[in-house]
């Protein structure tokens, strides 16, 4: 792999650990609760009446909120970090195609 290789995965994964935090409070996962008619509702709505009038423990709107709220675990940041930089390899692919 070369330097530009390099860059372009550290570079993503950098961008997905800093970017999570940003993604998660603009959908309305926030350290105060859900915000109101945000997508972070909608989807805890839809959890809610799918569930018998609430979100169940463990689900993806319950795992989002703790995120939201306290920041992500170790094992959510390397996920994040992860995805970061398959987006920037991803990005150096079809750069390259070009």
């Amino acid at each position: 792999m070369g330097l530009l290789t390099f860059v372009a995965l550290g570079g993503g994964a950098v961008a997905g650990v800093l970017g999570a935090p940003i993604i998660l409070g603009a959908a309305g996962f926030t350290a105060a609760g859900i915000a109101a008619g945000s997508v972070a509702a909608s989807m805890m709505s839809t959890a809610a009446v799918a569930n018998g009038g609430a979100v169940a423990a463990g689900s993806l709107v319950a795992v989002l909120q703790a995120a939201g709220a306290a920041g992500l675990s170790g094992v959510a940041t390397a996920a994040a970090a992860s995805a970061g930089a398959g987006v920037g390899g991803t990005m150096l692919a079809l750069a390259a195609l070009i």
